[in-house]
This record gives structure tokens, sequence and C-alpha cells, in this order.
């Protein structure tokens, strides 16, 4: 490369020319506007001095024209066109004939009137005899090729060329004129060196400052690049400037250290991937298109002992020709990525089992150059696929044969995948018809958006109440388990039919209710002895009346009447509520409802048996708690059970008059801690032993002497809370006694829970 092509190449020659063109451009309009300023007005100072010439000249001329000297005129002329810059000096007579030159060739000529010079005053008829200097200026070129510049000066008949030894007559008011022509070369040339003088300034200091600003520091960028670019990671560019090359120094600092992080990473990656290669638990050789190996790593190495260049059939299995099925020659082929499942003999002459994956290796321009090929060992996962498959159809027999339905559900939308054939037995239906179904359609209320929320989120659901296909109800506890099902996440459901169980439940609560009548028919002969007393005794008041035929007062009639009738509605009252607490109950009808109402209905139906032993209530309950899902009936025979208990109790502890004096207390009390309603009934009777607390709620366990108690109260109450999805337990009253704690879950937003945690048990 010529050096004027390097210089051509270079940065501050395209800087400098950027820069000159945009300067010449920038004095070329300086010149149209600031120059031809300057021109116009040292043309107007020019031309104030041209006309105070030609006045000086034609004042010179005065005398010696006054006399007709013409000798002195032309010699006067001649000496005056001596001096720098003046052309021409010519005086024209009204005619336009020159009469007097500095060239004596012209003298006698007669001139167009329409000429440049003699147009400014005749070019009106009659000619202009007054003109302003600016007027009578004129410029033009020089056949030498320079500016001219010409005035003319008229010459007036003034009062002393109008005497007798004139010709001129005095009303002739010009009598010629005079034309000073002078050269403008100088002033162009001083206008010119004035631009080159600033254009040459500005140039060297625009060099100057590249130079300094620009070229210097670049140099010193591309060498501190140039450093970098050999490996010098560690150098440091500087410029001692403050701006955007110093920025740029910086920038090539940081991208230095950039590099050498990334050139380290990368080195460690390599080396990762190194190791990485040739440590893999798999064979991995890369052959070229002849099959020859070009590279492998440890594993093949210590499995083959492998030399460079051999072909990979013999090193694999000792064939003299390719394999039939390469899946190497079809990632030739075609560029792609190919598979194969391959079988043979181990040295030990085991059977052996791989998976072949082989993957091109491409240059810059694509062009497939090797490819890579992995060998993977999978005899022993292919014995497991085949004990697998013997196991699942092994557990596929077991699935079928569980006497219990099993149904495998999808955990969004709760469609049946598959059940076992148990499910005919329990439901009627075939398994086929029932895959694909929503498991929902089974409950009596496919609709129930509590048990959706259960069955997605739950483990388990007590008492649920199915339809069989021959419409007749079925209770089911459902046990809900996540797992994993043909490769997918599923929800394993198990159903245990507790039809039966139920039924002789319903009998044993039955039974209960009705010893619990047996037990109350005291107090409700009292509670109805009352209202029957009082009616009675009106009877009696109006039979006397009326046998002594009185008149009754209107207002003792009318208040009679009213004590009747309140106290035939109380005992209707106490009728219908033995009666509904009697009923025989089949289902079980979990609702909201309010615990405080459940609580207060079982103290109204036993109240009157408390009062007639004397034992107090005091009532604790809280009156804003939150909804509980449960069933009044059956909670009102838990609270009915747990008060004859307490009753029991502190009878058992006055008779045996082991505490004189103390009082005989039960307390109802009903609080919200954390997310649960607790009720606790606590008395002050004799207490329950430690050793008793783990066995109360066994079925036919019982404290009470014989004859008086079945064993089944507490036992029912446990299976009603466990029901309602709450628990019951016991514990000491700190009183003396013993409280019963029943906690249930509350219906409430979370946001609305506060905070608290119930009683341990």
């Amino acid at each position: 490369m010529t050096t004027f092509s390097k210089l051509r190449k270079s940065l501050i020659f395209k800087v400098l020319a950027s820069v000159g063109t945009v300067l010449l451009l920038s004095l070329t309009l300086w010149g149209y506007i600031y120059v031809d300023g300057v021109k116009q007005k040292a043309m107007g100072n020019l031309m104030e001095d041209v006309g105070r010439l030609s006045n000086t000249i034609r004042l010179g001329l005065h005398y010696a024209m006054m006399i007709n000297a013409r000798e002195d005129i032309e010699q006067i002329i001649k000496n005056i066109a001596r001096q720098n810059d003046i052309e021409n000096i010519r005086i024209y007579n009204k005619s336009g004939e020159i009469k007097y030159s500095n060239h004596p060739g012209e003298v006698d000529l007669l001139t167009n009137i329409k000429d440049e010079a003699c147009y400014i005053c005749h070019k009106t008829d009659p000619p202009i005899t007054r003109l302003e200097l600016n007027e009578r200026v004129r410029i033009f070129k020089s056949d030498r090729g320079y500016r001219l510049m010409g005035i003319i000066s008229p010459v007036y008949n003034e009062e002393g060329c109008a005497g007798g030894c004139h010709v001129h007559p005095p009303d002739k008011k010009v009598l010629g004129a005079l034309d000073l022509v002078v050269s403008l070369k100088n002033v162009d040339r001083n206008l010119a060196i004035l631009a080159l003088v600033v254009f040459s300034c500005t140039a060297a200091i625009v060099i100057f400052i590249i130079m300094r600003f620009v070229t210097r520091p670049i140099g010193t960028l591309i060498r501190g690049a140039r450093r970098i670019e050999q490996g010098e990671l560690g150098t440091s560019v500087r410029i001692n400037q403050e701006d955007e090359m110093q920025e740029l120094a910086g920038a090539i600092n940081q991208m230095a250290q950039a590099i050498g992080e990334k050139t380290a990473a990368l080195n460690k990656q390599r080396d990762e991937f190194q190791t990485f290669f040739e440590t893999v638990p798999c064979i991995i050789s890369v052959q070229d298109r002849d099959y020859r190996l070009i590279s492998y790593n440890r594993e093949f190495a210590q499995r083959f002992e492998p030399a460079i260049g051999e072909h990979c059939y013999k090193v694999y299995k000792g064939r003299e020709e390719k394999c039939v099925v390469c899946p190497v020659e079809k990632t030739f082929e075609d560029g792609r990525p190919h598979y194969s499942q391959e079988s043979g003999l181990d040295k030990d002459g085991t059977i052996k089992h791989w998976i072949v994956r082989t993957s091109p290796i491409k240059d810059a321009e694509g062009r497939v150059v090797a490819a890579m090929e992995m060998n993977l060992d999978v005899t022993e996962s292919k014995l497991l696929e085949e004990k697998l498959a013997q196991s699942e159809k092994k557990y596929h027999a077991i699935f079928n044969n569980i006497p219990n339905p099993v149904f495998v559900l999808d955990p969004q939308s709760l469609e049946i995948l598959d059940c076992n054939d148990s499910v005919t037995p329990t439901y009627g239906y075939e398994g086929e018809a029932l895959i694909g179904q929503s498991f929902l359609s089974l409950f009596w209320n496919p609709n129930d958006e509590h048990f959706e929320k259960i069955m997605k989120t739950g483990s388990l659901i007590e008492r649920a109440k199915h339809r069989a296909m021959d419409g007749h109800p079925r209770f089911v506890t459902i046990r809900i388990s996540p797992s994993e099902y043909g490769g997918r996440q599923v929800l394993l459901v198990t159903i245990s039919d507790i039809t039966k169980r139920l039924e002789a439940e319903q009998q044993l609560i039955q039974a209960s209710k009705m010893a619990t009548l047996g037990e109350m028919a005291t107090g409700v002969a009292h509670e109805l002895n009352q209202p029957l007393s009082v009616i009675k005794t009106a009877s009696n008041f109006f039979m006397r009346k009326v046998r002594k035929k009185e008149p009754i007062a209107e207002d003792i009639l009318a208040t009679m009447a009213e004590e009747i009738d309140g106290h035939v509605q109380r005992a209707s009252r106490i009728i219908n509520h033995m009666r509904q607490f009697g009923r025989r109950s089949d289902d079980l009808n979990l609702l909201p409802l309010q615990i405080n109402s459940v609580l207060d209905q079982a103290f109204e139906i036993f109240s009157q048996q408390l009062k007639v032993r004397g034992i107090d209530v005091v009532w604790e309950v809280q009156e804003d708690l939150p909804l509980i899902r449960g069933d009044a009936g059956r909670l009102e025979q838990v609270f009915i059970n747990l008060l004859i208990n307490a009753r029991d109790a502190i009878e058992e502890k006055d008779t045996a008059g082991t505490s004189p004096g103390q009082p005989k207390q039960i307390r109802l009390a009903s609080v919200l801690r954390g997310r649960r309603v607790v009720v606790e009934v606590c008395d002050t009777g004799a207490g329950i032993p430690e050793a008793h607390l783990d066995k109360i709620f066994e079925p036919f366990f019982t404290t009470k002497k014989v004859g008086q108690g079945t064993g089944l109260g507490l036992s029912i109450s446990y299976g009603i809370l466990q029901e309602c999805g709450g628990r019951i337990y016991a514990r000491p009253n700190p009183q003396g006694g013993a409280c019963f704690v029943l906690e249930f879950p509350a219906e409430m937003p979370d946001s609305k829970a506060p905070g608290g945690t119930g009683p341990e048990k």
C-alpha cells in the first residue's frame, strides 16, 4: 500500500477532507454574506475616494480649461495618469467626442452616445444633468480580466465659462464630462489574500486540534487495542483529556478486563467440557466419512482399547465391513441426528443392549465434516423394563381384585380414567360405563361444590352419600391420595362402603335417644306439670263462677285466657321438641348452623331436671360466633348426653359426700379460637380418672354402676363429631370435675380468621 493510499484511508485525512469541505463551503457562504458586505463597504469608500479624485482632477483642470490652455490640460492629465491604479482619464464634449485622454490615440474619437459611460446621463431625452455619485459609477472588466471602476463627472457651464472668451452660450448647463477609470486589481487581490489567510489560519487551527485531541489519542487507543489483540489483557490505555476519548479508553480497558474474564471463563469451560467429555459414563467417539476414529473419550478407550484411524465397526464388533444399519452413515447423508437400538454379545458372552445416538459436526460453512456417536449401555434398564412389565401385569391383577372400589381420576377435572372390577358389586355399573364420566356424578348431589373442593385438595371424606345404578343410596368413606398412573399425575381414590355399618349405628343412635328420653322423663313430666296446673286452676275458677252464676270481669277473663294459651303453647313446644328428638333420622345433613342455638335447644329440654336437682348452669358463650357445618339434631343429642353425664357426675359426688359445701355447677361456654369454634361443657362432679381418659370414647365403656349406663353415649358423640369434621376430648376441670371440649372448623373467609389456637389434647 502506497503512502498516499495510507494517508487517504487515515482518519485525519477523512476528518481534514470533511472539515476542509465544510470550511470551504462556510467561507464561500461567508464570502457571499460577510465579504460581499465588506467589499461593498470598501467599494463605497473607494467610490468616494475616486469621486473626490475625479473632482480634484476636474478642479485641477478648471483654470487650464478656462484659459483654453490645451497643452497644460494634456500635461496635467498625463501627470495624474502616472499614479498607480489609474487606467484612463478622458474628457468628452457635449457630442461624445474625446477631447483629452492619457492615451493620445483616443483623442478626437467620437463615442457612441449609448455606450455605458455616456448612457448614464443620455438614457433620457433631454439628458440628465444632475446625478448622485453612486449613479455615476460603473464597474466593468478590462481586456486583461481584472475589474475597472469608472466615474463620470459632468463639466458644468459656469459663469466664468460663458464670457466673451468662450463660445458656449449661457443656456448650456453641461459642457462635457470627465471620465476617470481606475483599476480594482489590487482591491480584489487584497480581498482574496484576506480570504486565503482566514482559510489557512482556520485550517491550521483545525489541524492542530485534530492532531492534539483526535489523532494522538486515537494512536494511543490503537496501540492499546493491538496489545489487547496480542493477549496483553492486563494493560491499561491512558488518555489524559477529559472527553469522549477518555471514556473510550475507559471502555477499552473495561473491554479488556471483560475479555480477560470471558477468556478465563472460556478456558475453564473448555477444561470442564473436556473433563466432561472424558468422564461422561457412556461411550463417545468421533468418526470421519470413512468411519475412522478421530477422537474418543476415556470410557471408549478403556472398553475397546482403540487407536486413532481405526474403523469403528472393527473396534466395536470386530467386523471387516460397515454395519448394515449405520446411524453414522445416515447422519452424513442428511446432516441430522439419528437414533437406533442394538443388541450384541459382550466380551464375556452376555447379551448387551445399546442405545445409539449420532449427531453431525459441521464446519464454518455448515458442511458435515464428522459425526459424533454416543452409545449408552441400557442392559440393566432393558432387564428392568421386562421385570416392570411383569410387575405391572401382577399389580394390575391385584388392582382388579381389591375388594374395595378403586378409581383413578384426573386431578383437575375429576374425570374417571380407570377403575377396578370391585366397582360393579358396589355401584352396579360396569367399569367401562364409568370411564370418561365425572366422579362427582356418583354423589347424591353432583353439584355440591363442597365435595368437589375436598376431592381436589383433601385426603378423606367421611360418610359421603353416593347413588348406585339402582337409585339407592350408598354411604361411603372416600380416601384420596395423589399418585402417578401411566406417566401422569392422578388421584387414586379408594372407596369403603359403610352403608351397613351406618344402619347399625343408626339403630344404636336411636336406642341412645330412647335411653336419653327415658332419662329425661322425670324432667319432662315436671315441665308439663306446671302448665297443666295453671290450666286446672283456671278451669276450677271458671266452673265456680258458672255454678254460682256470677259474672266474670272482662280483664280477669282476658288475663286468664292469655295464661291458659301461653301454657298450652309451652306444653306443645315441649312435646314437639321431644317428638323431634326421638324421631329416627337415617340421613346425615351437614348444613351451616349456629352452635349456640343448638346448645340452647339441648338445654331447654333438659333445664328442668337440672333445676329440680339444684344444679346451677353458668353461660359463657360468645355471641358473634361464625357458622359451622353439622347436623343440628345429632349435635343436640351430643349436648344432651354431655349434660346427662355432667348431672350424674355431680350427683355421684354429692352422694359420696367427699366435698361437702362445694357448689353444684355446670358451665356452658363457646368461643372462637383461630379457625375453630370451641364449645366446653364443664361440671364440678366426681371427675374422670386419668387412666380412663383414653377409654371413655370406646363403645360400651362406662364408669357408672351396672344398670345405670350403656357406655354408648360418648362413643356415639365421638362418631357424630367426626362426621361433622370436628373432634371431642376430655380434660380435668381446674375447679374440680371434668370438662368435655368440642372443636368445629369455622365456616369463615381466610381474611377474617383471628389469631389463637385451640387447646391440645
